[in-house]
């Protein structure tokens, strides 16, 4: 394939106006004729599962049901109501020689994403993308190709209805080699984003010659303080752990202060329930033991922090002071998203000061990292960086700015 050839069309598509109204009336369509073509799109979906086996953590991320699509239409119904992130004047001012200078919200112009078995950020990154004026290359994984075909094909019948151009989305082949030509694809593509696993992250990062906005790995850690409330405790920890397991704002690792121990036990019932392997350090394991099932408990390792599980498995950290919590979450996080419970001000404070994560919690669940979730209707992903965007990315991080100067004739001495 020549690879040069994909990325000049899409170069040039993204230099094409498109009506903001007609993307909106699109996008709408498109989440009406997602539901109502979801029977192929679920043909397709269980073609790639048959090809995974259900134990593999990725499986969950992969499926695809009526539920899960009938989400994705309502994100993209709601990215179509949002206002368009274009135009905005960021800042303006006029100089003393009469220039007005304004700051300006612009598309980055053509965004690259890698990712792995989620179907979803097809759409995700489509109507984004499509909505904040760019044109988007698309590098599934081999895992999902039959879905994110199926996708595709069904977004490009939408564009065609209302005459958009095609080339504003394009679906790169499974192959090793189209991952090497979209890292190397400068003067074409701005900027890529990988999403999946931390070693996809570092791969991507390693070899990149355009700009990466990393996103993803969340090694996520919820700290239940000495004056946590136990029946949020038993709450928050259930929800952020068990709700989604394969998801990147799944809890990894509960720190505990030491006073806590004796209520573990209660708080990790509905963990007992939903199976979870407990890694427990030492004094965890005593508070549990004869309280937690024998075959769900077992003693921590040197994998067991900094590792995101991405399954029914979680591992707990006991400390006797706030400030050996913060060192935890420093050595261990991933900048991803962190939580404390608790009902003492000044430790609330300090951990919302002290911890670096692009989502920091107090008294709710980790579970609510998350575009739609935040008001953006969908995301691109979670930016775990600093540079330009940080946490969930949506119509806004997908923009950059330009300077508009405008004069009377002036001229610089």
């Amino acid at each position: 394939m020549d690879y040069q050839e994909v990325f000049s069309k899409v170069r040039e598509a993204s230099q094409s106006f498109v009506d903001q109204q007609q993307v909106d009336q699109m996008l709408k369509y498109l989440a009406h004729y997602l539901s109502k073509n979801m029977r192929a799109l679920l043909a397709a979906n269980q073609k790639d599962l048959d090809r995974m086996s259900m134990q593999d953590p990725r499986y969950d991320r992969l499926k695809l049901t009526p539920e899960r699509i009938t989400d994705i239409a309502n994100d993209i119904r709601q990215v179509a109501l949002l206002p368009s992130p274009l135009g905005r004047i960021l800042a303006q001012h006029t100089r003393p020689n009469g220039l007005n200078i304004s700051k300006i919200s612009v598309p980055v112009g053509v965004i690259g994403v890698i990712y792995e078995a989620r179907p979803n950020v097809t759409f995700d990154v489509f109507s984004l993308c499509i909505k904040s004026g760019n044109a988007c290359v698309l590098k599934g994984g081999s895992d999902a190709q039959y879905s994110n075909e199926m996708a595709v094909h069904l977004i490009q019948n939408a564009m065609a209805l209302y005459h958009i151009n095609p080339g504003l989305i394009s679906l790169l082949p499974t192959e090793r080699a189209a991952t090497t030509a979209l890292l190397h694809a400068r003067g074409y593509v701005d900027i890529v984003i990988p999403r999946g696993s931390q070693q996809l992250i570092d791969f991507v990062c390693d070899h990149a010659k355009i700009p990466v906005i990393e996103t993803g790995a969340g090694i996520v850690h919820t700290y239940y303080d000495r004056t946590g409330k136990r029946e949020h405790a038993l709450a928050i920890i259930n929800n952020a752990k068990t709700r989604r397991v394969s998801v990147c704002n799944a809890l990894d690792c509960l720190i505990v202060n030491s006073s806590q121990l004796t209520d573990l036990y209660y708080v990790f019932q509905p963990l007992a329930d939903a199976h979870v392997i407990v890694y427990a350090d030492e004094r965890a394991m005593q508070a549990l033991h004869g309280r937690y099932p024998a075959n769900l408990l077992k003693p921590v390792d040197e994998d067991s922090y900094g590792t995101e599980f991405l399954d029914y498995k979680m591992s707990v950290k006991t400390v006797d002071h706030i400030e050996e919590a913060l060192a935890h979450i420093s050595r261990y996080g991933s900048r991803h998203s962190e939580a404390i419970i608790s009902n003492d001000p000044e430790n609330i404070e300090l951990f919302l000061q002290r911890v670096d994560a692009a989502a920091v919690y107090v008294n709710t669940s980790t579970a609510f990292t998350d575009g739609a979730q935040f008001g953006m209707g969908a995301e691109i992903g979670i930016s775990t960086q600093k540079l330009h965007a940080r946490g969930p990315m949506g119509l806004n991080e997908l923009t950059t700015y330009k300077w508009v100067i405008r004069g009377d004739g002036q001229i610089r001495k």
